[in-house]
């Protein structure tokens, strides 16, 4: 778990990058299938990243198997045009970061964080470029 201000919240990629890779999703991409959970359901609206006036990558929160999922998958036209990226996820909790995860493929879902009891978003973003939080559900 992780303690963030505002100004922590808006680097969270960069801070991803020292998360080790054994802890990250890396398998191919299943778009909003939950690897860990296949019961699991979208809870409130997907959030958009926007890079330069560019949709560049979607977030998500699911809830299913007793957990909150956070999920980011970065849009192909993002991918096409820039090299190597690095995309990270995590459910929110206040400040705090909860089960962050981070890749360098095109989504990446945390592993679920014990939260349903407490009020949580998602949280998604691209390398250090850009990032955005889905609505508070609780």
């Amino acid at each position: 778990m992780k303690k963030l201000s505002r100004r922590g919240v808006r680097i969270l990629a960069a801070a991803g990058l020292a998360v080790p890779a054994a802890l990250t999703f890396a398998g191919p991409a299943h778009a909003e299938t939950n690897p860990r959970c296949v019961d699991s359901v979208q809870i409130g609206a997907t959030a958009y990243v926007t890079v330069g006036g560019q949709t560049a990558a979607s977030v998500k929160q699911y809830k299913g198997c007793g957990k909150n999922y956070a999920y980011t998958y970065v849009w192909q036209q993002y991918r096409a045009s820039h090299g190597s990226y690095q995309v990270c996820t995590s459910i929110v909790t206040g400040s705090t970061l909860r089960d962050l995860q981070c890749s360098s493929g095109p989504e990446v879902w945390s592993l679920g964080a014990n939260t349903l009891s407490v009020c949580t978003r998602a949280l998604g973003g691209i390398s250090d470029v850009a990032q955005k939080e889905t609505e508070v559900r609780c």
